[in-house]
């Protein structure tokens, strides 16, 4: 899905990949990509695989959750490269982000030479072995796991803005997991002040885990912010 502030007219602007969670699709957050459009940013939001367009229900197993996330991983630079290709988007001026999954396939790509300017992810984890216990791992040996593990994987990370976004109480990303890897990238950054990280607390969300609840517009607000800041 593309969201261009102003089809008709000529104006070439930055614009932010963005990959939802397991088990929903691309569509279900328009007040995020409305925010962006505003703010004069454009979008384009893709489907998982296995997810929205793409369904296919054996994909939507929380044990398939680390294929799906591989999978999105490597078609990254293609989505990216279609893109470009458009005369309305600015290939100079990229953002990159996602929620939960679509966090961990963020988080995953950026171990690896890319052309992104800034990154958000909500709900997620850069730390795969805090999340050893889930269905997504739990039947994994750590070698498979860390093959794609941010965590094993800084030293390829480069120094770009990056906002995090986590309920403090999500019972299906464990807010500790994040802490650690983003503690772990600040001390490799020059200046740590780019990392910012946004801990809500008792959002009301399902799980604690999905839109942030009472707290959903305010991070809202503060993405399309911070991508503003980095992106115009």
């Amino acid at each position: 899905m593309l969201v261009h502030p102003d089809w008709n007219s000529d104006s070439i602007v930055p614009w932010v990949l963005w990959m939802h969670g397991r088990t929903v699709s691309k569509e279900i957050d328009p007040g995020r990509y409305l925010r962006l459009m505003r703010a004069g940013i454009g979008v384009c939001a893709v489907d998982l695989p296995g997810h929205g367009e793409r369904i296919d229900a054996n994909l939507q197993q929380p044990e398939k959750a680390l294929d799906v996330v591989s999978t999105m991983i490597d078609e990254i630079d293609q989505v990216v490269e279609h893109v470009n290709a458009m005369r309305h988007f600015d290939s100079s001026r990229i953002g990159i982000g996602g929620m939960s999954a679509g966090g961990m396939a963020t988080l995953a790509r950026l171990c690896h030479e890319h052309t992104f300017c800034a990154a958000s992810v909500e709900a997620t984890t850069g730390s795969w072995i805090s999340q050893r216990k889930r269905k997504m791992f739990n039947h994994l040996e750590m070698e498979h796991i860390n093959q794609r593990n941010p965590m094993e994987h800084l030293e390829g990370w480069r120094e770009i803005p990056m906002l995090a976004i986590h309920a403090i109480h999500d019972e299906w990303v464990n807010i500790d997991g994040q802490r650690s890897f983003l503690d772990a990238l600040k001390s490799r950054y020059t200046d740590p002040s780019l990392i910012e990280f946004i801990e809500y607390d008792r959002t009301g969300a399902p799980n604690e885990h999905a839109g942030f609840g009472k707290f959903a517009s305010d991070a809202k607000n503060r993405q399309t912010k911070f991508f503003v800041q980095h992106l115009s």
